[in-house]
């Protein structure tokens, strides 16, 4: 396993569920098939600004926040298109990344993943019906800033 598919298990796993240790984490990796010493948790832990919270491990890292997705959305989104369960956004030339990652970083229970190109994000949703809600959402959020 590579150490950024290591430390993604790690992200989703303290999102996921409350882990008070390094011991309960590491049993929670090897359910997942992904071997880590203690010396390597630590490390990841550090590495990752993991920080040990009345909840368990907790992310806590500065607060560099860029525009909002309703704001990217607002300026850059010019179509949302349905294909079966995929969502294709158009935006303007230069700015699907961007859209995309702000996307990502609501973590919509609801998308599976995101490629985004130069103008086109693909949002990946788990089904059709599931892809149809998401469109919703879209288009809710261009109706409400336009």
């Amino acid at each position: 396993m590579s150490k950024s598919f290591r430390q993604g298990q790690i992200l989703k796993l303290v999102h996921a569920k409350s882990i008070f240790t390094q011991d309960e984490l590491a049993q929670e990796l090897k359910k997942l098939g992904v071997a880590a010493t203690q010396v390597t948790l630590s490390r990841d832990i550090r590495e990752l600004g993991l920080a040990k919270t009345p909840e368990g491990y907790r992310q806590i890292t500065e607060s560099d926040a860029g525009p909002t997705l309703e704001t990217l959305a607002a300026e850059f989104l010019h179509d949302v298109r349905l294909a079966q369960n995929l969502i294709v956004l158009k935006t303007s030339p230069g700015h699907a990344n961007s859209v995309a990652v702000a996307l990502d970083d609501e973590e919509w229970p609801e998308v599976a993943g995101t490629l985004a190109g130069d103008d086109t994000i693909l949002v990946i949703a788990p089904d059709n019906a599931t892809a149809e809600k998401v469109q919703a959402k879209f288009m809710a959020m261009l109706e409400g800033e336009r």
